[in-house]
This record gives C-alpha cells, sequence and structure tokens, in this order.
C-alpha cells in the first residue's frame, strides 16, 4: 500500500519547481534507458540467435498476426491510465475506476481475439494464424498488471522499479525465445517468448511495485479521465493505422518469406525510434506534465532533449544505411541478403519518424491530445494511400512508400506542435541540423573507404567501417555539434540543467 498512497498524491508534487526536478529527471532517463539499453542487449542475443534458427517464413507468419494484436493492444486501455500521469491532482477512487476499466477492457479484448482468429487466418490465407492467435490472447490478461503500476510509478518519476521488472522480464522472454528455438519450435518461438516477457514483468511489478488498488467498476466523476483517454484512444488507433497498413496491405500480396523481409528490414531501421524512443518519451509525459504551468521550460527542454536525441539517432541511421550489407550478412546471415536494400532505403525516412513520434508526449502533457490525433489522422491517410501505390512494385515499393510520406507526416505534425510548445521552425533547424550535418559527413568518409577496400569477408569488412565511422563522427561532432555534445554529456554525470527527453 506505501507505493499506492505515494503514486496517489494532491497536486503539490504535480506543482514541483522545475529546478527541484531536475535529479528526479536525470535518474529517471539513466534507469529507464539503461534498463532499455541493457534489456534490448539480452533481447538482441538471442533475436540474433534466433533469426539463424528460424527462417523468414517464420518471422512473415508472426508478423501477420501483429496486426491483430496491435490492434487489440491499442484498446487496452493505457490511454485512460495516462489520464493518472498527466493529472495534476489524483485520488484512490480516480485510480481504483481506471483498475476497473483496465480489467473490463482486457478481458473482452482477450475474447474478441480468441473468437476473430479464424477470420484472421481466412484473410491472410494462413490457416496456422488460428491457433497462433488464440495463444497469443493471453497477453492481453496480463495488461491490467503492467499498465496500472507502470502508470503509477511514473507519475512518480519512479523508473527503477519499472527498470528491474523490464530487465527481468526481458531475461526471461530472451531464455525463452532461446529455448524454444533450439528445440525446433519454429513460428511458436516467436509466440511463447513475449508471454515469457509479459508475465514476468506484471509478477515483478506487483511484487517490487506494492501497488495494489482496489478496482472500482462504477464511473461516475470520471468524465476527465474519459475525454482525455479516450482522445488519446482515437490517436492511438490511427497510429496503429499508419503503422500497420503495410503488414495488412502487403500481407494479401506478398508471401510469407517476402513479407519476412520487408517485416525484419524495417525492424533493424526501426531499433532506435521503437525500442529507445519510446523508454525516453516514458520519462518525457510525467516530466512535461509536472511543468505544464511553465510552457517556457517546455520549450526550453523539449528543443534540448531533442537536439541530444538526435545527435545519437542521426550517425545511427546513417551508419545503417552505409554498413546494411555486412551488417546484415554478418549479423543476420546470407539468407537474409534481400533485405540489404530495404534498410538501406528505410533508414533515410527514420529521421523524420523520430522526430513525429516526439512531440505527442509533450503535446499531451499540456492538456492538447488532439494535436497528436490530427498528426495520427494526417498518417492513416497518407501512408495507407502510399504503400497500396507502392505494394505492386514489392517490398522496395514499400521501403519508398516510407522515405515518400514521413517529411509530408513532419511537415504536418511539426505545423501543429510547435507553436503549442512555443517553438520556432528556425529553433527545430538548429536541434537537428548540426547532427545532421555531422553524420551525412561520417556516411561520406564511410562510403569512401567502403569502395576503397578490396574484397573480404563481412565481418571484417563490418569492423573496419563501424570504427572508422565511430571516430569520423566524433570528429565532425566537435566541429558541427560542440555545444550539443557537451550538454549530453554535461546531463549524463549530473551538471547543469537537464534536458527532459
Amino acid at each position: 500500500m506505501s507505493a499506492i498512497r505515494e503514486g496517489v498524491e494532491s497536486g503539490r508534487e504535480a506543482r514541483e519547481s522545475v529546478s527541484g526536478m531536475t535529479a528526479r529527471i536525470r535518474s529517471a532517463v539513466i534507469w529507464r534507458s539503461g534498463s532499455q539499453i541493457v534489456g534490448q542487449m539480452v533481447m538482441w542475443a538471442s533475436t540474433f540467435l534466433v533469426l539463424r534458427l528460424l527462417t523468414p517464413g517464420d518471422y512473415g507468419l508472426f508478423a501477420m498476426t501483429q496486426v491483430v494484436i496491435g490492434l487489440a493492444q491499442l484498446m487496452n486501455g493505457y490511454s485512460f491510465a495516462s489520464s493518472l500521469v498527466q493529472a495534476e491532482e489524483l485520488d484512490e477512487v480516480r485510480a481504483g475506476q481506471v483498475f476497473g476499466v483496465l480489467l473490463l477492457m482486457n478481458g473482452a479484448i482477450a475474447l474478441a481475439q480468441f473468437l476473430v482468429a479464424p477470420l484472421a487466418a481466412v484473410y491472410f490465407h494462413q490457416p496456422q494464424l488460428t491457433a497462433i492467435l488464440r495463444v497469443q490472447s493471453l497477453l492481453h490478461l496480463t495488461t491490467p498488471f503492467i499498465i496500472m503500476p507502470q502508470a503509477l510509478l511514473s507519475r512518480r518519476i519512479d523508473f527503477r522499479t519499472q527498470g528491474r521488472a523490464n530487465l527481468m522480464g526481458a531475461l526471461a522472454g530472451a531464455i525463452t525465445a532461446l529455448a524454444c528455438a533450439l528445440a525446433g519450435l519454429g513460428v511458436w518461438t516467436l509466440v511463447l517468448a513475449p508471454l515469457a516477457l509479459f508475465g514476468t514483468r506484471a509478477l515483478l511489478l506487483g511484487i517490487l511495485g506494492r501497488w495494489w488498488i482496489r478496482p472500482r467498476f462504477a464511473l461516475a466523476g470520471a468524465g476527465a479521465m474519459l475525454g482525455f483517454g479516450g482522445t488519446v484512444l482515437i490517436s492511438d488507433i490511427l497510429w496503429f493505422v499508419q503503422n500497420q497498413a503495410d503488414v495488412f496491405i502487403a500481407g494479401r500480396r506478398f508471401d510469407a518469406h517476402m513479407l519476412g523481409l520487408y517485416s525484419e528490414g524495417l525492424f533493424l531501421t526501426q531499433i532506435l525510434v521503437n525500442k529507445f524512443v519510446p523508454a525516453l518519451n516514458e520519462v518525457a509525459f510525467p516530466a512535461y506534465a509536472r511543468m505544464q504551468a511553465d510552457r517556457s521550460a517546455v520549450a526550453w527542454s523539449f528543443a534540448k532533449a531533442l537536439s541530444i536525441i538526435m545527435l545519437v539517432a542521426m550517425p545511427f541511421y546513417v551508419g545503417l544505411a552505409t554498413t546494411a550489407e555486412p551488417l546484415i550478412l554478418t549479423v543476420m546471415g546470407p539468407k537474409w541478403s534481400g533485405a540489404v536494400p530495404l534498410v538501406q532505403l528505410l533508414a533515410f525516412a527514420m529521421p523524420f519518424v523520430t522526430l513525429h513520434v516526439l512531440y505527442p508526449p509533450a503535446t499531451n502533457a499540456l492538456g492538447q491530445p488532439r494535436i497528436g490525433a490530427i498528426s495520427s489522422a494526417a498518417g492513416a491517410i497518407v501512408l495507407p494511400i502510399a504503400f497500396w501505390i507502392g505494394v505492386p512494385h514489392g517490398p522496395i515499393g514499400m521501403a519508398a512508400a516510407w522515405v515518400v510520406s514521413m517529411p509530408l507526416l513532419v511537415l504536418v505534425s511539426s505545423s501543429l506542435s510547435l507553436p503549442v510548445l512555443g517553438l520556432s521552425w528556425a529553433r527545430l533547424c538548429r536541434a537537428v541540423l548540426p547532427p545532421l550535418i555531422a553524420a551525412l559527413a561520417m556516411g561520406a568518409i564511410v562510403v569512401g573507404v567502403d569502395r576503397w577496400l578490396p574484397p573480404i569477408a563481412p565481418p571484417l569488412r563490418l569492423m573496419t567501417l563501424v570504427p572508422i565511422g565511430v571516430l569520423a563522427y566524433g570528429a565532425f561532432v566537435l566541429l558541427f555539434a560542440r555545444d550539443t555534445a557537451q550538454q549530453a554529456f554535461a546531463m549524463v554525470r549530473g551538471r547543469g540543467r537537464a534536458a527532459t527527453p
């Protein structure tokens, strides 16, 4: 009960000054991003071993299930739980109402997925999907016991407890995946590993978070929570449409092998934006919510955080584009060589995706969830049209759709978000351009060296290009982005004003 007493508190902490939050935000960033990095390293060590044991067809089948799973998870009630974080004041009645909503929604989702599984199998022409989706419906039963403690801990900006549970969950998932792959379970490896991960996280959050609160199923007085959560839910549904439209459209045109190449090529290029940026956004949302009375602090924090994130993101994407061939052949094996041109092309869309996903936590925290909803609506129109045009040209056409569409969507989301955040286009460019210039210069060096190299084995080629890229980027950062690098190091060392991610 101690955690719930701390998590359900008056507005006193919500009105805490920005300067008093600096240490807490820095600790939250380190714990959340640090646990994410360690957890992902554990998962990747298992994943890349599993990639060599499974086939592109296995991953193609799994990608088909994610259309259904992703849509179901949008309805899991997270948007309503986020209202607990955004609210200036909170009591046990409101928290209990949210928990009741989570239990009802996820129970209904699990039942609905179990019943509609045969329809999904017919749509994708894959009979195996029925059994797979029915087993995956168990994931939804663990969701309330993950979302509720996460919301209460996030409100307190306590990411240490979450980090410990996430690390153990990642370890359980990795061990399960490797054991199932070695046992020859094929696509079931990709089904059972998430069950182990979710189950472990739910159990440990209950033990470590000590959060239990009585669920309440009467919603009297919950209008504000329902309004905020409903708007965020609409935004999430539209976001799902724009991000799953590719598999939904290509799933009927591509065979499992082609879809597997495309989905894993996209996975590789989206590692940063899907695995690490969301972790930072989880810290950003409660931090911005605490600052909402001081819009200048929000603007300053967003601009500085954007500079620091792009300092890491830009070389990652340019590096992927320039080393895709030796990287994929070394890590994933020759059977994945068809993903090389896809990764090279998709990498150029990812900087825009990264910027696009950084806006909603800030605008939602400022009480403007409609901004994210409108941006997602634009994406739900533009991306499916682009995918529909690109799908006749195969996986390359789907990758090109990302490259063409994302700059347009960033133009929309920036136009809507910047005035709310109090930022100008000039300030946005000053945050993004220095890391971009340094990364492009690095890419030119790597490409030049790669062309000069004699024919060598992919691992040796990769081991040659990566250190050269790191050294080149470091040198160009000193030329073009020295101030941003100094601010990033100062934040890590705990000196100076923290930039909210």
